[in-house]
């Protein structure tokens, strides 16, 4: 009809392309970047060739000789109790963080928050020279007990974020409910908040637990003899060259980086099912 109104004109494939040309395309460029290298990373491991640049037949005796080889092993082992002791350490002191600032707003929670977040915006290497001087100024001998310190430092934002946002989409009357039952202070938390932050603990540990895994600059400074971890172990490969049995034990790093980001991504995103 003459007097009906027009519907607005769709905004769909062809403004975006008048508006943003060539989009399509740097975005493939800048992903082709980011993630053809390690995809040609994972290839060359199952390479029999001991020159890795090289191609001539498909095998799995590198990852073979990765896991039987003693030092890289004892490497790993090293990682997994720095790994752990900083998940733990660092969730827990994260979760009474977050609970702390959650319960009422105060003078200098913006200033406590943003100390809290330091550590992602400071770069690594000033985080691991300034604990290497902290440490060296207390007179701690560096070792294991170091690196667990260190990474727990480092940790715990990674470890706050998630259980900070799980808090936030809670409905505060669920404390208030609870109290209409007569569950006192603990027994709410028990029964009613601890398991619905639940998820977001475990997602905060898991991200913790991978951030210390991989994390190479703040342990190459704060490790001592007998502490080398599985980054710093690949790093001393390397400097001899690369070979496929590196390029093994880096494709096995990712596998478990891979897993334990994507089962922290799940459990963070349970939070829309509150």
């Amino acid at each position: 009809m003459a007097g009906a109104a027009q519907p607005p004109p769709r905004r769909g494939k062809g403004f975006r392309t008048r508006h943003f040309p060539g989009l399509a395309t740097v975005s493939a460029v800048f992903f082709a970047y980011l993630y053809l290298p390690i995809a040609i990373l994972v290839a060359l491991s199952f390479n029999e060739n001991r020159t890795a640049t090289i191609w001539t037949e498909f095998t799995t005796d590198w990852y073979l000789r990765a896991l039987s080889n003693s030092d890289m092993l004892q490497a790993a082992g090293n990682s997994l109790i720095i790994a752990a002791s900083a998940m733990l350490l660092s969730t827990t002191i994260a979760t009474l963080a977050a609970l702390g600032m959650s319960r009422r707003r105060f003078r200098g929670a913006t200033g406590v928050t943003a100390l809290l977040s330091l550590p992602l915006i400071v770069p690594e290497i000033v985080t691991a020279v300034a604990t290497l001087l902290f440490f060296v100024a207390l007179g701690l001998q560096l070792g294991l007990t170091t690196v667990i310190i260190a990474h727990t430092v480092f940790c715990i934002p990674f470890a706050y974020l998630p259980i900070r946002a799980r808090l936030q989409d809670m409905d505060p009357a669920l404390r208030e409910a609870a109290a209409d039952l007569y569950a006192n202070e603990w027994r709410s938390f028990v029964r009613v908040i601890l398991p619905l932050l639940f998820p977001g603990i475990l997602s905060g540990a898991m991200l913790a637990f991978i951030i210390s895994l991989d994390d190479f600059v703040i342990t190459f400074f704060t490790a001592g003899a007998g502490s080398t971890t599985l980054p710093v172990y690949i790093f001393s490969l390397i400097r001899m060259g690369v070979t496929p049995e590196v390029n093994a034990i880096s494709a096995l790093m990712l596998l478990i980086s891979i897993t334990f980001v994507t089962i922290s991504f799940v459990l963070a995103s349970g939070k829309n099912r509150i």
